[in-house]
């Protein structure tokens, strides 16, 4: 119960509501309580002893009870849904948060529908267990004592004969609860596999249908479907075995009760409404003991969600500021990359000992063959991931002594494939400084030669553009990149391949958008296309990892070597075509 426990530390901030709630439900659980005397007095004194008083007595009496039961139900289940709610809402947060500070190489190891079903699934399934598992718990565990407390009043030898039973049923909820914990993590992890493979086919959903894949991806989802109900399944048989078992082991000591109640009754020791009342008593604590192995067994469910969260929470932290890390001063934009290795995976390097720089206001081209390691170093430079050995400075601070975040908002990353997100196109180009104003926004946008097809949308600048800006041409949605990287003002400017994607037409205009970016900023760029960069101050010819040339166009191809082959492969492909 470990992580339960911390689980309840994000109840703090709620203690006064909590407590509160607790005395709503003992109240409530007591007032249940007292039905039972009420049948002892109606069978000793009102049957019996013809009360006409005390008869009028229980008849009020029942009244206010339920009266007053019904006011603290009510507040048990406002206070304990609220506290539920509200933490919730802080683990909820605290997740997102987790996972807005997580490297980059947490997401390239698990899919984006596992990432999502944990704040979904699992922090869904720690609900149950905060708020109606609690009330349950505190509600049957008051009547559990509460009907002990009156059983050892009414007769002790027959509550001691009760209670012979109670380590029996406590081993057999231990025993089945070890299971369902097991079995509970086995669900939620079936569950984060149904929600990551409906992620990635309503994503790909073009790619589906263009492949007419309808059939076999419905295929791919009732396989998940079925083992999630296999698992499912196997929960319902665990909780369907225990309460029988524990109902069982209640019914034989009811039925030790029943014949020594019976017995004390006929010599007299007990009178007939002490026995009733006793017996209730008895199927009050019965009915607990089967609930609460029911709410204990749905909690071991709820706590493999619990340890499922904990587990992200804990993760640890590798790329974080140093305590002394100070601020990145505004910077000219020098980079120098020293003797540099780094590899994705241990043992298989990415980079090998490279060395490169970069003065202000230069261009930088990297070419290679895929995989070589070019967008590594893109990756590197904003520190996105740490790298293994050597350093990279800029204006002479080493990017690891300084706060991430002064670090990334003096780099400008215009991606191969642009992230647009699901609200309006001033929204979307505003991400790049969000304290922008309007004409600044739209001064960005004519900058990128965007504000054309921007002004021809519906709505203009307030034009939602869909989920991912599917709704835009990618030449479209480049140039929204693009006038976002301009009013974010970068010295430093990435661009990763940038126009790769984009037809010749789209090319020539988001290139000469991208060449009114580059001015006066030290850019890094990552071609496909050789002819986007023969005006590159230098050019680092890239392969396995490590630099087999640089130099400048020119230079590059006198040396006849890997740089000259790649171009004559482009160009022969032209003059051919």
């Amino acid at each position: 119960m470990k992580n339960y426990k911390r689980l309840l530390q994000y109840m703090r901030p709620y203690t006064r509501r909590f407590i509160l709630a607790v005395f709503c439900i003992i109240m409530a659980a007591t007032a249940n309580l007292y039905l039972p005397w009420i049948i002892k007095d109606m069978v000793d004194k009102v049957l019996t002893e013809k009360d006409m008083f005390m008869l009028n007595v229980i008849s009020a009496g029942i009244v206010i009870t339920f009266l007053i039961r019904g006011v603290f139900y009510y507040g048990q289940s406002y206070l304990v849904s609220y506290i539920g709610e509200r933490v919730i809402i802080d683990v909820r947060e605290v997740m997102f948060k987790k996972f807005q500070r997580l490297p980059m190489s947490y997401f390239d190891r698990h899919q984006t529908g596992e990432t999502m079903s944990y704040i979904t699934n699992d922090v869904a399934a720690i609900q149950s267990a905060l708020v109606s598992q609690l009330i349950e718990m505190v509600t049957e565990g008051s009547i559990l004592i509460g009907s002990l407390v009156m059983m050892l009043y009414l007769d002790w030898k027959l509550s001691l004969l009760t209670l012979v039973i109670i380590p029996l049923v406590g081993q057999a909820m231990k025993i089945f609860g070890r299971k369902l914990k097991r079995n509970g993590t086995v669900i939620q992890e079936r569950m984060a596999d149904i929600t990551s493979l409906l992620q990635e086919s309503v994503s790909s959903v073009r790619v589906v249908k263009t492949f007419v894949r309808e059939d076999y991806e419905i295929n791919r989802f009732q396989k998940q479907n079925i083992l999630n109900f296999q698992a499912a399944m196997k929960n319902v048989q665990l909780t369907s075995l225990l309460t029988p078992t524990v109902e069982f082991l209640a019914a034989v000591s009811v039925t030790f009760i029943v014949w020594f109640g019976g017995y004390e009754v006929l010599n007299g020791e007990l009178t007939a409404g002490a026995l009733i009342a006793f017996l209730t008593y008895a199927v009050n604590l019965a009915n607990p003991v089967k609930r609460l192995s029911r709410v204990y067994g749905s909690m071991q469910k709820a706590m493999a969600a619990v340890d499922r969260v904990f587990e992200i929470i804990d993760l640890p932290e590798p790329l974080s500021d140093k305590p002394e890390a100070k601020p990145l001063p505004e910077i000219q934009g020098h980079v120098v990359v020293d003797h540099v290795s780094f590899g994705y995976k241990k043992d298989v390097l990415a980079l090998d000992d490279v060395t490169l720089e970069a003065r202000p206001g230069q261009m930088i081209a990297f070419v290679g063959p895929s995989g070589a390691g070019k967008s590594t170093i893109a990756n590197l430079l904003p520190r996105f991931y740490e790298i293994d050995s050597g350093s990279i400075s800029i204006d002479g601070h080493d990017i690891r002594d300084v706060t991430i975040k002064s670090l990334r908002e003096q780099i400008g990353i215009v991606p191969q494939e642009t992230m647009l997100f699901s609200t309006t196109v001033r929204e979307n180009i505003r991400y790049g400084r969000l304290d922008a104003t309007d004409e600044e926004v739209e001064a960005a946008a004519r900058a990128a030669n965007a504000d054309g097809f921007i002004r021809e949308l519906p709505q203009g600048y307030d034009t939602p553009i869909g989920e991912r800006g599917l709704n835009l041409s990618g030449g479209q949605r480049q140039r929204m990149a693009i006038a976002r990287a301009i009013l974010k003002n970068p010295r430093i400017l990435i661009l990763d391949e940038a126009t790769s994607a984009l037809d010749t037409e789209s090319e020539k205009v988001v290139q000469a958008a991208l060449d009114q970016l580059m001015v006066g900023r030290t850019s890094f760029v990552i071609a496909h296309r050789l002819s986007t960069i023969f005006n590159a101050d230098q050019i680092y010819v890239i392969d396995g990892g490590k630099i087999k040339e640089h130099g400048t166009h020119e230079e590059l191809l006198k040396k006849n070597g890997l740089y000259s082959y790649l171009y004559n492969i482009q160009f022969s492909k032209k003059n051919v075509e």
